[in-house]
């Protein structure tokens, strides 16, 4: 498709939120893109799923989709499915009705499985989605510490802002999570490395780990200001609740009294009158 698509003219349109009356359930449309085909003057409707877990009936909500998009727009319409889950499986990618006496429809719509394309493959292609997606791609378990070496080189070559690239590793680190074993042999194959991005692909590295630090100790701190708060309101109630049960015994109550009248049992009355 790429190479039939003038990206001199791309519009993004607005989400399409869809109710399905008959099960009660909405559905918002994930992209939804205006272009135009080399050559031509018409224009198309690029519109792309993303689907993060297998659902039976997804080919029949793609041409649901397809349906009330095309009644709206009335152009062409390109409907494309992102596969993002971990099973491997020969996803459908058509709809159809029919009969024994015929056929009424074919839907069909393009397939992307991210889990069947391998992530070599894509390594030296200077693109940030490509990037991102290696972690959905295939890779085995014993890969993971390459897969995370050429994706930091893979952001170093793109040169991004510092935001878009904690945007990157972050959505990565989301689905690829190395040991600590791991992550000191991924330092060690960065520092033998024999390339020139070797001393950028370390500094990435290394400035990651320490905002990864200073994240965990500010979390721990605000964490354990929170705590100690709540133990500092609990041990205040606490004393709160002594002195007024003392007040009530010197007054000349019983325990069973102050016990129905402060919601305590008998038990913790006296406890708080021992101590």
């Amino acid at each position: 498709m790429h190479e039939h698509i003038d990206f001199r003219h791309l519009s993004f349109l607005s989400e399409e939120l869809f109710t399905d009356v008959t099960i009660g359930e909405k559905y918002r449309v994930d992209l939804l893109v205006e272009t135009k085909l080399k050559g031509e003057d018409g224009l198309i409707i690029v519109h792309m799923e993303n689907q993060s877990y297998v659902q039976p009936s997804f080919s029949e909500h793609m041409f649901l989709y397809f349906s009330r998009l095309f009644e709206k727009y009335r152009i062409r319409i390109v409907p494309i499915a992102v596969f993002s889950y971990d099973a491997l499986r020969d996803e459908p990618s058509v709809f159809s009705i029919e009969f024994p006496f015929g056929e009424v429809l074919q839907f069909r719509f393009f397939p992307v499985e991210l889990r069947k394309k391998h992530w070599r493959d894509y390594i030296r292609h200077d693109n940030p989605i490509a990037a991102a997606l290696l972690s959905k791609m295939g890779y085995t378990e014993s890969e993971k510490v390459e897969l995370k070496k050429e994706f930091l080189r893979m952001l170093v070559r793109l040169e991004l802002d510092e935001a878009r690239q904690r945007l990157l590793l972050g959505f990565f680190e989301t689905y690829v999570k190395l040991s600590e074993e791991e992550e000191q042999q991924l330092r060690s194959e960065v520092k033998a490395m024999e390339t020139k991005e070797k001393e950028k692909v370390l500094e990435l590295l290394i400035s990651y780990e320490q905002k990864g630090r200073k994240e965990g100790l500010e979390e721990g701190i605000q964490q354990g200001m929170k705590e100690g708060m709540k133990q500092g309101i609990k041990q205040g109630m606490k004393q709160g609740m002594k002195r007024l049960v003392c007040n009530m015994a010197r007054k000349g109550m019983t325990a069973e009294e102050i016990a129905r009248l402060v919601d305590l049992s008998e038990e913790e009355v006296h406890s708080l009158l021992k101590d």
